[in-house]
């Protein structure tokens, strides 16, 4: 009986073969296809139901939102060991495990770097936000207008989760849905390059780290990879060859969902054009920016300790898990899981020009920076991992103050700032399609 399923399997695995040849992918997409599948699918739900703490079922609509393909994935969840087993078709396997205060990472028996780090957990407080959880200054009109928001938004599909605005300091408001309330870790996708970021402006602040030198990854030393800047890493204009299609076989996808190093499979990619001449959208970069504060700290345990004290805890988080690869580097990319609160925290920096909660975390040097329109000649909007208003010959957001700027995500997640408003906006959720922001956004500059 066994056998006879197997070979059901295997012929269903030959005619989705047939298919996607047909469709004209190449063989790398489905060659690649399971192993895909299995490391996004064993990943995404282990946080989804161990970080988040959604249900399962919420999980797997979550996830199959990416693919149909997905849902032929059999899933195995061990609620005790918080482990997470998805195989396709029998064709591949894999696990994702859960560590407290790790969150998730597709397991590799080889690595085990996670396994030995010593963690600590997040410390809650009662104290006034953003040093602690308590809001004090709610505007009725403000909370109006964002439940509406969310409920417009989601009678359209859009699945909106949270809500929040900070104005002069102050929570004015917070929305909730599907399941998340304001203690939920939501995933931030891309908004995990602007917290990338500001960790390295950290270790300038200390001198750690010069932001105009070059890596010292051996593989770079002996050709034109050697040339390239942290500077053009944070700007994205790196010239490494990175493609960002997220298909099977796609770099992307191969740097998340099938390798233990994130940046090892970066740093080998191939030099394509000249540092600093062109925008190319990387979330290999990021992880190359997770590897070197690695570096510079000196290791996993180092670097974990170093970002507890340097940067979660002055910024008051909460309810934020910032999670590793399996060689114990930040996944600085994409898998930071925090609450609205906590995501609007890191906003609250960015206004406040690098401090909070008593503790300067970057310098306005770093900010006037990280903010400034880049030189590259197709894509001038971006900073330091993060979207700018400003930069090409017309704004982002035409409705928007034209010194904003934001974290940005997949499924439209958006931490957006308008320094000359004191504000933060906060948006979190799970959309397959466009987000309005330019219009509930400008929204709610509008009734402040």
């Amino acid at each position: 009986m066994i056998k006879k399923i197997t070979l059901c399997l295997s012929g269903l695995f030959i005619v989705l073969i047939a298919v996607a040849a047909f469709l004209g992918f190449p063989p790398a997409f489905i060659l690649s296809a399971p192993g895909v599948a299995t490391g996004i699918g064993s990943k995404l739900l282990c946080s989804s139901r161990f970080v988040s703490g959604f249900s399962a079922q919420q999980s797997f609509d979550d996830l199959v939102q990416y693919s149909p393909l997905l849902d032929l994935l059999e899933v195995s969840t061990d609620e005790n060991l918080r482990v997470v087993e998805t195989s396709f078709l029998g064709i591949s396997t894999k696990t994702a495990s859960y560590i407290p205060g790790l969150g998730c990472a597709v397991d590799y028996p080889a690595y085990t770097q996670r396994q030995e780090l010593k963690t600590q957990p997040s410390v809650s407080s009662a104290e006034l936000w953003p040093l602690g959880n308590k809001v004090a200054n709610l505007r009725t009109d403000i909370q109006v207008l964002l439940e509406s928001q969310v409920e417009r938004d989601n009678a359209a599909g859009m699945n909106t989760r949270a809500l929040l605005v900070v104005h002069n300091g102050s929570i004015l408001g917070e929305a909730y849905a599907q399941g998340a309330n304001r203690t939920t870790p939501l995933l931030g996708w891309s908004m995990a390059k602007s917290l990338t970021s500001v960790m390295l402006g950290n270790l300038e602040l200390r001198g750690l780290l010069n932001l105009d030198s070059s890596p010292q990854f051996d593989e770079w030393l002996n050709d034109d990879r050697s040339n390239i800047k942290i500077t053009d890493l944070l700007t994205m204009s790196d010239g490494l060859e990175f493609s960002e299609k997220y298909n099977p076989g796609d770099d992307a996808t191969t740097m998340l969902f099938t390798s233990p190093s994130a940046s090892d499979f970066t740093i080998a990619r191939p030099f394509a054009h000249e540092p600093g001449a062109r925008f190319n959208y990387s979330s290999g970069t990021a992880n190359i920016l997770s590897r070197i504060y690695l570096d510079v700290l000196g290791g996993p345990q180092q670097s974990y300790d170093d970002y507890k004290a340097n940067i979660a805890e002055p910024l008051g988080f909460q309810n934020a898990v910032f999670e590793m690869d399996a060689s114990g580097a930040f996944f600085g990319s994409s898998y930071l899981y925090a609450s609205a609160r906590d995501w609007a925290r890191l906003g609250q920096l960015m206004v406040d020009g690098g401090a909070i909660n008593g503790r300067e975390i970057v310098t306005q040097d770093w900010i006037d920076r990280a903010t400034a329109p880049n030189s590259t000649d197709n894509q001038k909007a971006y900073g330091y991992q993060w979207w700018l208003n400003r930069g090409n010959e017309e704004l982002r957001w035409s409705d928007i103050p034209e010194d904003a700027y934001a974290a940005q995500g997949n499924r439209q997640q958006n931490m957006m700032i308008v320094p000359s408003k004191d504000l933060v906006i906060v948006r979190l959720g799970w959309t397959a399609g466009r987000y309005p922001i330019n219009q509930n956004f400008s929204e709610i500059i509008t009734a402040l």
